[in-house]
């Protein structure tokens, strides 16, 4: 299985419920975490985020479920990554770009240029592929090859020529509602996914351009990718960052997240040469230190807010931290500003 980001789900719950389903249920029924439904940074895995369209789709018997969240889906779920793509001086360099970052939400996605299938001049194909070599199901293909289609038209302003749609999977949604979404010809069956462009729309210019925020937005990609930790260790941090002070960071109940057995969790995360103790440590350490930092809430809501039962229990740890109490932390840091 390969390891997506839960911001592919954006817009999910909304689709859902308009149609009067249960979101959460369907989630769980797909072994997918419910905090993956409002969150746009849990690692997750990618069979079952294709899962939770295939049932949801079914059981409201909306077969273009996929197609309305991927029309919902706003460009800016991409996080840093949109904002270095939206800045590119062309559509050739936020193509290089996504297929550079694309990683960042999904390890093994790629979104490449490759020879137009028919062999037509001045025609290129804008595929999307896993590399695992496993195609995705029809719903989440559907989801993401229309949110590709929406973020070009986001990114020129208007419709950019698209020639006609290929698809891998049979239409499991009206020919015609395919073809009123994309607004062009698609075609079912296809060995790729992909939108066949005209090879001209690589030149164009993108407006609005920062050339500043673009550099920013890849400096904290370029950063992110050297410091990547392994895979469990990364879930695990962002459940904790999510659940500290609002809900339980008890190991069975972040494994419960994550739809693993609390000791497969504690196996993974030996194999990364990471414990769960000092990982749930480490959270408390960061959460504390901005609290005191930057903030004026008193010590006992500090204690409540990173998981403490009593203010005793901080002082303990801000010894073991930084060696010296919280309120000697809180005035340092007053001084220096």
């Amino acid at each position: 299985m390969s390891l997506v980001r839960s911001a592919g789900l954006q817009k999910f719950r909304q689709c859902v419920e308009e149609l009067g389903g249960d979101a959460e249920a369907y989630a769980r029924r797909a072994g997918l975490p419910v905090e993956a439904l409002d969150s746009d940074e849990l690692l997750v895995q990618d069979h079952a985020l294709a899962l939770v369209l295939e049932h949801a789709a079914a059981d409201l018997g909306c077969p273009d479920l996929g197609l309305r969240v991927g029309e919902a889906q706003d460009f800016r779920m991409l996080g840093p990554l949109s904002v270095a793509i939206q800045h590119s001086p062309s559509v050739a360099d936020a193509l290089e770009c996504t297929s550079r970052y694309l990683f960042v939400h999904a390890r093994d996605l790629s979104v490449s240029l490759v020879d137009d299938p028919d062999g037509a001049r001045g025609v290129v194909g804008l595929r999307y592929a896993f590399d695992t070599g496993v195609r995705p199901l029809p719903q989440a293909t559907d989801m993401t090859v229309m949110f590709v289609h929406r973020a070009v038209i986001f990114l020129v302003g208007g419709p950019y020529g698209l020639r006609s749609v290929d698809l891998p999977h049979q239409p499991v949604a009206p020919r015609s509602r395919y073809e009123e979404g994309f607004g062009a010809r698609v075609r079912f069956g296809r060995d790729h996914a992909l939108l066949r462009v005209p090879s001209s729309l690589l030149s164009r210019p993108l407006e609005g351009v920062d050339e500043t925020l673009r550099r920013l937005a890849m400096a904290f990609l370029d950063r992110h990718s050297l410091e990547a930790g392994p895979v469990m260790t990364a879930r695990v941090r962002a459940v904790l960052d999510r659940s500290l002070g609002t809900g339980s960071t008890e190991l069975v109940d972040v494994a419960r997240v994550l739809a693993v057995h609390p000791r497969t969790l504690q196996r993974q995360l030996a194999a990364e040469g990471q414990s769960y103790a000092s990982l749930l440590d480490g959270v408390r350490r960061a959460r504390a230190r901005l609290y005191l930092t930057t903030t004026d809430m008193p010590l006992a809501q500090i204690s409540h807010l990173v998981g403490f039962s009593e203010q005793a229990v901080l002082t303990r740890c801000a010894r073991r931290w930084w060696g010296r109490t919280p309120s000697v932390l809180r005035r340092e840091a007053r001084a220096g500003r």
